[in-house]
């Protein structure tokens, strides 16, 4: 669901869109077309692709101005000249004020847009904003289908970095600088934003060598008919990894799977990792924390265990902690290049730059055009 959408208990119970048939065209900028398919349905309309004989509204977003009106749009005129009325076509943001929405005109008014900002502040590019955001400096307070926007505060911020940029300081000074004044109050802010780090997921199903799992390291769970216990859970196990990169609804089936898995084989550890991520990405930090170390209690090696906790103490600016079980990952799988991220991330927030400095160039070497690749020149040149 698009951020601008409300949740289903907050849609309004009269809507416009009941028992009507809605078609769009154009491009939206407030709510995804998809979502804003899925609201129609929820306040008990239906969704039509084309114009047609049925067709009651018409959703008409951003028409590309070189190719003109838009053939529904056309279409539409032409049924509405043959019987006023008959199709009521809408803008964009009388849709988002009849579903419950906040309009881009809204959103305009109270933010400052991406787009805007490139403006204002062309030195603060977007490889620069990005930085800031994983840094934890600013926040984007909304993002639409069309653009992400920023509280005054937020400005501020871009405002005097690209106003030193221009007087010569480096990006990397300004940015450490504001870590520094940060740091004391970031330490006590157990309410902060949690970071864009993405929980490391078990994506095979092996058993590791430990005082409780006798098999050997890295063999796969083999499915066996005289073993029917271990062959259930292996299918609770792969049926929870088919949904865990879903929406909310399928999420909640992966962690009823990972669950069963664990009540028939509690030693699974790729079941406990991967429920714990579902903890974790649900900001149930205490939970994932919890499921992490109980993997560890069964595999000390376990990697992916060592790197989500990495996640959870920056999360929570608990730093040393999380350099610790950074570098903890880093032994046991060097080659993961977002390990090497989040520790550079982590020791530019203490100030270390020095030790950064190897992490940043590790991140460039294993992922040269890694997600972060633009950023991590940031910092590495």
């Amino acid at each position: 669901m698009s951020p601008a959408s409300p949740p289903e208990d907050s849609v309004p119970q009269e809507s416009g869109f009941a028992g009507q048939t809605v078609t769009f065209t154009g491009m939206l900028a407030a709510i995804g077309r998809q979502d804003a398919q899925a609201l129609v349905r929820r306040l008990g309309g239906e969704v039509a692709g084309e114009v047609t004989s049925r067709t009651t509204v018409l959703v008409v977003g951003t028409e590309r101005a070189a190719e003109g009106k838009s053939a529904k749009l056309k279409r539409a005129e032409e049924l509405n000249a043959a019987e006023p009325g008959r199709i009521r076509i809408l803008s964009e943001d009388e849709f988002c004020r009849l579903g419950g929405l906040q309009t881009s005109t809204a959103l305009r008014e109270r933010y400052y847009g991406l787009r805007q900002l490139r403006d204002l502040y062309p030195l603060v590019h977007e490889p620069r904003l990005r930085a800031l955001h994983t840094c934890g400096l600013i926040r984007a307070s909304e993002r639409t289908n069309a653009d992400t926007y920023y509280a005054l505060a937020d400005v501020g911020v871009i405002k005097q970095i690209n106003d030193e940029l221009r007087q010569g300081r480096s990006f990397r000074a300004a940015v450490r600088e504001r870590l520094a004044a940060r740091a004391g109050q970031l330490a006590l802010d157990f309410s902060a934003a949690r970071g864009d780090a993405r929980p490391a997921k078990v994506v095979a199903l092996r058993r590791r060598a430990t005082s409780k799992i006798a098999s050997r390291a890295g063999q796969p769970v083999r499915l066996r008919a005289d073993n029917p216990q271990t062959s259930q859970a292996a299918r609770y196990f792969l049926e929870g990894a088919e949904y865990d990169e879903g929406n909310e609804a399928d999420l909640e089936r992966a962690r009823e799977a990972y669950r069963k898995a664990l009540l028939i084989d509690p030693t699974m550890v790729p079941a406990i990792v991967n429920l714990a991520n579902i903890h974790y990405a649900q900001d149930e930090l205490v939970e994932a924390q919890a499921l992490y170390l109980w993997a560890l209690g069964l595999d000390a090696d376990c990697f992916e265990a060592h790197f989500n906790l990495g996640n959870i103490h920056h999360d929570l600016a608990r730093f040393e902690e999380a350099v610790t079980w950074y570098r903890d990952a880093l032994r046991l799988n060097p080659s993961y290049a977002d390990a090497h991220f989040y520790l550079a991330v982590t020791l530019e927030k203490m100030d270390r730059p020095d030790e950064s400095k190897t992490h940043w160039r590790a991140y460039r070497r294993l992922a040269p055009d890694g997600e972060w690749a633009d950023l991590v020149k940031l910092f590495s040149d």
